[in-house]
């Protein structure tokens, strides 16, 4: 069975946290915070492996994660990194992110890797966070999460020439004989499922890969049969070889054969329509009607394309139709049939760094909601029960612009900032801890909250949205 297209989705492995911790050893006064950082997640590769030529092993197994990284722990040691995860595919393969809709990678060549998804950095320990005013840092930084990909996987073959023509004309016959491809030969008067690679060697000339393309019929641009599914396989080949049965063994005209076929390429793509084709006349062993063969030839030579009379069963014409492809594979350059997006990752770095700040209008004032990838990966480091972690909290938002913004929007005494599930009120003038009862929008739960002085922000502590945790 060929699988050519299959969908799954990779999750990268998460980085370790890093940790908290105190050194206390006898006879060392103040140790001082020596907590490690975690390891790195595991990144996820697609690696192209050349004993693999079909997706079926992604037809019963979707989703792929790399290991996590292991958490930091006190004396300064670091988390071990989490194991990269290796997927492999065959060449040929075709990958597209399904939630951006951008094709990322075009794996064709011996051994290419790929890294689809990366994984999350290990946060720091406690060790990092202490300065000369702040020499107990009781909060460490979280891993940051590995990333998560659904992709796809289609594959279209890698091969110099394509055999294209309808069942029963002689094709696999053809790259037997001419290949070590060994497929399946009988008197089928329907299309065979698998398609055959083989590398010819001509006596004078490089090597070429030869595809036996099955399911191309009458209909097979709009989806008959297995038709699309094997088009997609043509794109790949850089010159065509269109075997047609001249003996009318079963009843068809050559050149109707020929226009039909030609009229399915055009119709899925003008540019596979396009490629160099070469008209091989098979079955001339059999032939009893001279002028079926007359009038392919006048079709030909209107057409201005080359036709080779050969008969694959009794090698008839052979040599010199391969020594002719040979030739002419040397004047068609290899060129790339996707476009990938050069600016995928970095497109993705610069996303990471975005933040927005949305403003709502409540019952009980105004409410600026901030989001985006580094304020939550601030908030990760934050230990919102602690005053000095807090207090790290609003220096960052300082740097990062946070607040300026806010004054930009005209933020003033008594409005509410929300913040990775919390809630803080903005305030121009420290305050003294003290307890107090908030009511709560949007379904929060309502209860005694603790305030403390922050300087510019009282953080309400153990309001949490619905679902946060």
């Amino acid at each position: 069975m060929v699988i050519d297209y299959v969908k799954i989705s990779v999750k990268a492995g998460d980085g370790g946290n890093g940790a908290v911790s105190f050194r206390r050893e006898k006879y060392i006064a103040a140790g001082g915070p020596d907590g490690g950082d975690g390891g790195r997640g595991g990144n996820v590769y697609l690696k192209v492996d050349n004993n693999t030529s079909t997706l079926l092993d992604f037809k019963y197994k979707k989703k792929f994660k790399a290991e996590d990284g292991k958490n930091g722990e006190g004396a300064r040691k670091i988390g071990k990194s989490g194991k990269d995860l290796y997927i492999s595919v065959p060449k040929g393969t075709i990958v597209k992110d399904i939630d951006k809709d951008v094709i990322v990678a075009d794996l064709s060549k011996d051994g290419q890797e790929f890294l689809i998804a990366r994984g999350g950095k290990g946060g720091r320990g406690n060790t990092h966070f202490a300065t000369s005013t702040r020499q107990v840092p009781n909060f460490a930084e979280q891993g940051k999460k590995g990333a998560l990909k659904n992709i796809e996987l289609e594959l279209k073959m890698l091969a110099d020439v394509g055999l294209i023509g309808f069942p029963n004309v002689g094709k696999s016959t053809l790259i037997s004989i001419v290949s070590s491809a060994r497929p399946k030969i009988a008197n089928y008067h329907f299309t065979t499922l698998d398609p055959s690679l083989g590398v010819v060697k001509p006596k004078n000339g490089e090597p070429f890969v030869m595809a036996d393309i099955p399911g191309i019929i009458e209909g097979a641009s709009e989806g008959v049969g297995l038709g699309i599914e094997f088009l997609k396989h043509v794109e790949r080949t850089r010159l065509l070889l269109h075997v047609i049965d001249v003996a009318g063994s079963e009843g068809r005209d050559p050149v109707d054969d020929f226009d039909r076929i030609n009229n399915e390429l055009k119709k899925y793509s003008e540019k596979l329509a396009s490629k160099k084709q070469i008209v091989v006349a098979n079955k001339m062993d059999i032939v009893n009607d001279e002028e079926l063969v007359k009038r392919l030839e006048e079709k030909c030579n209107n057409e201005n394309l080359k036709l080779f009379k050969i008969s694959a069963a009794t090698r008839q014409g052979i040599d010199e139709l391969i020594e002719y492809v040979a030739q002419e594979l040397k004047k068609i350059p290899k060129e790339d049939i996707v476009q990938v997006d050069e600016m995928y990752d970095k497109e993705e770095e610069i996303v990471d760094q975005e933040w927005n700040i949305e403003v709502e209008t409540r019952k009980d004032g105004m409410y600026y909601i901030i989001t985006g990838a580094p304020i939550d990966r601030l908030m990760s480091k934050v230990n919102i029960f602690d005053v000095e972690s807090r207090q790290y909290l609003q220096k960052i938002l300082r740097q990062l612009g946070v607040m300026d913004k806010l004054k930009e929007m005209g933020i003033k005494q008594g409005d509410f900032i929300e913040i990775d599930g919390y809630q803080l009120e903005y305030s121009e003038k420290k305050k003294k801890k003290h307890s107090k009862i908030y009511n709560v929008p949007n379904g929060m739960d309502t209860e005694k909250k603790s305030v403390f002085p922050l300087g510019i922000f009282l953080c309400i502590i153990n309001t949490k949205k619905e679902g946060f945790a």
